[in-house]
């Protein structure tokens, strides 16, 4: 795979069964660097006919989210024009022209049908007045200046939010006028069901549809709780009146699925007694209203997406398993998917269930099956990467730590013979979150790098998901320990493999990824050059820039900043080092990388800062598709420069 290849990924997304099990439809996305875009249109798949071929079913280039009304009669949809935000449309379910139902000034983001498919329920940020547009003589950088009081005041890849709070509405079809009536392009009314600070977010239809519920940090009164981690399950009914929070204000609920027959599920993660412990607490489905009981394990499940209820009350989820993912009936604990599988999105429709996942040879398809049954790939879509480049097969690789702990990982092996007996360059690559992990499956950062010559070698050291709670909380105010001797082992394994040159090893990471790249030069002259990208360098100044810095440092670190921040040992740094970051890094902001560069440049190593305008923290995943190409162009310049 080269860099130009990027245009060949297609991402699917979003998939959604008709209520008789007929058809999925889902949005498939890809990158064009010519554009500087990403085109994304709906695509529906016959499940009734063995063998039939995806179909593309709307024209436009920037639809995504579809959703089938419950009488399976309408598809609701997300439709942005060329250059304004997406707005919610809605068509029949067959076919035909899209009508338009809103027209928000900053878009919508997620919505719901109600049971009887008369209404809709959204959410959409609502500008404060003479900010983000709403006054034509108002530039933005003539706005009013923002007072602030609060500490989540940002968000990495929006920028300021509490002057544009996420508030619910309301849609009655009803209002919809006929296609063939004077007044068919008036929009129906949108009645707004929330308001004040603070978003509400992810509206759904509960208690028949005599209720919308949402997620906000909101007290029982329904007052807004600023500056919390905690996230409950509040409700009004239509017309907005009612207020309730169905959950106990002591975790932090990321989703809420609802089922044809009016069950309710919802994910929610312990944040201890603090309200704010949230290193590898895995999120617990319990049904909402009911005993409160767990249906799944807060040590060994970890969600990988939203799940969903089957037609018979079932709730099939996925979950993150040792670099893949897993998918099965919770209640029943039958497995419906393994394997070498990444899944990103699940349905269902009567007794059927689809699911999005990556594999080794494919970023994204369809699985599609019977609940009970194993789900089989219906789609390929992998074909168009296929056809220009073959994905690179991994090694599995397993290793001890110095303290016997097992390290589980990844070889990814140039497909050419090495140009010196010494062997292939290598690069070992690390993951960010912490607490998240690296899979065998198709990965373009691997494959992109592989294809070029270099070994990369990937696993999931203490602080990752997908091995338990307790692996991912054992660095908690442990950085620079136990992942480290995680990630010494692994590479040092890989290393006695044939065709691998040791003298020839570079390490590269993003987010937490840079943070142990850049622990690790400082601490080691075993690398010939490093890339930190986007890294956390300093957790004193991370507290004031990041729009998590206000409790993530707290956690991850404790009462051990100084000694855990790589910055602290930068003097130490003789390694070659690129250092990559955005401008509109709120996450990992860019002083980050610059306070890592200017170290570097005052103690002579050679060093460079390659900064991407106008791109956040999720660059390398969601960034503009010539910046990501760019930037794997200079990586390979790197590498190129000082590996090869």
């Amino acid at each position: 795979m080269k860099p130009t290849d990027l245009t060949a990924i297609r991402t699917l997304s979003s998939p959604t069964v008709r209520p008789d099990g007929s058809d999925v439809v889902f949005s498939v996305s890809r990158p064009d660097t010519e554009d500087n875009r990403y085109r994304s249109s709906l695509w529906r798949l016959d499940l009734t006919e063995e063998g039939a071929e995806p179909v593309r079913l709307t024209s436009s280039t920037r639809d995504s989210s579809p959703r089938y009304s419950p009488d399976g009669r309408w598809l609701a949809f997300l439709r942005a024009g060329e250059d304004g935000p997406a707005q919610l449309h809605v068509m029949r379910a067959d076919g035909g022209d899209a009508r338009v139902l809103t027209e928000q000034k900053l878009g919508v983001g997620s919505f719901d049908w109600s049971p009887g498919s008369t209404h809709l329920a959204y959410a959409a940020r609502v500008p404060e007045e003479g900010r983000y547009g709403t006054d034509d003589d108002v530039k933005p950088d003539q706005e009013a200046p923002r007072l602030i009081s609060h500490s989540t005041y940002l968000a990495d890849g929006l920028g300021y939010v509490l002057d544009r709070p996420s508030t619910v509405f309301l849609l009655d079809l009803a209002e919809l006028p006929a296609t063939d009536a004077a007044d068919a392009e008036e929009l129906p009314a949108s009645v707004q069901l929330t308001g004040g600070a603070g978003d509400d977010t992810e509206p759904r239809f509960v208690h028949g549809g005599t209720r919308v519920a949402f997620l906000a940090s909101r007290d029982r009164r329904g007052a807004w709780v600023p500056d919390t981690l905690v996230r409950d399950v509040c409700s009004v009914d239509l017309r907005g009146k009612g207020f309730r929070r169905h959950t106990d204000g002591t975790g932090s609920v990321g989703s809420v699925t609802v089922g044809t027959d009016g069950t309710a599920v919802y994910g929610s993660n312990d944040l201890g007694s603090s309200k704010q412990d949230f290193v590898a607490r895995n999120a617990v489905l319990r049904r909402l209203d009911g005993p409160g009981v767990a249906l799944t394990d807060a040590e060994t499940d970890h969600l990988a997406c939203a799940p969903v209820i089957a037609g018979d009350g079932s709730v099939v989820a996925a979950f993150e398993q040792r670099g893949d993912t897993v998918v099965r009936d919770v209640g029943s604990g039958h497995v419906l998917l393994d394997g070498h599988v990444s899944v990103t999105a699940l349905a269902s429709g009567g007794d059927l269930v689809v699911a999005v996942a990556g594999t080794r040879t494919s970023y994204s398809e369809l699985f599609v099956g019977r609940l009970g049954e194993t789900l089989t790939a219906r789609t390929d879509f992998g074909r168009h990467l296929r056809e220009a480049a073959d994905p690179i097969e991994p090694e599995e690789l397993s290793a001890s730590a110095n303290d016997g702990y097992p390290v589980h990982g990844w070889l990814f092996r140039p497909p050419s013979k090495p140009r010196r007996k010494a062997g292939h360059p290598v690069v070992l690559m690390i993951h960010g979150g912490p607490y998240t992990q690296y899979s065998g499956n198709l990965f373009d950062e691997a494959q992109v790098l592989a294809g070029a010559g270099y070994a990369v070698v990937m696993g999931n050291p203490r602080g990752g998901s997908g091995y338990g709670a307790g692996h991912g909380r054992a660095v908690k105010e442990a950085i620079g320990t136990v992942d480290v001797a995680d990630l010494t082992a692994l590479l040092d394994h890989a290393l006695t493999l044939p065709e691998l040159d040791g003298s020839r090893v570079g390490v590269q990471g993003g987010s937490y990824g840079g943070l142990m790249t850049t622990w690790l030069v400082g601490h080691s002259d075993r690398f010939t050059a490093a890339i930190s990208e986007r890294a956390v360098n300093a957790w004193d100044s991370f507290a004031g820039t990041s729009d998590i810095g206000w409790f993530f440092a707290d956690e991850y670190a404790g009462a051990y900043q100084h000694e855990q921040s790589p910055l602290t040992w930068a003097d130490n740094i003789t390694t070659p080092t690129l250092i990559i970051h955005s401008e509109r890094d709120f996450r990992c902001p860019l002083e980050q990388g610059q306070r890592l560069f200017a170290r570097l440049r005052r103690n002579g190593v050679p060093s460079q800062l390659l900064i991407f305008p106008g791109e956040g923290h999720e660059l390398t995943r969601s960034g503009q598709p010539r910046h990501r190409q760019q930037r794997f162009e200079h990586i390979l310049t790197w590498w190129g420069d000082h590996l090869r």
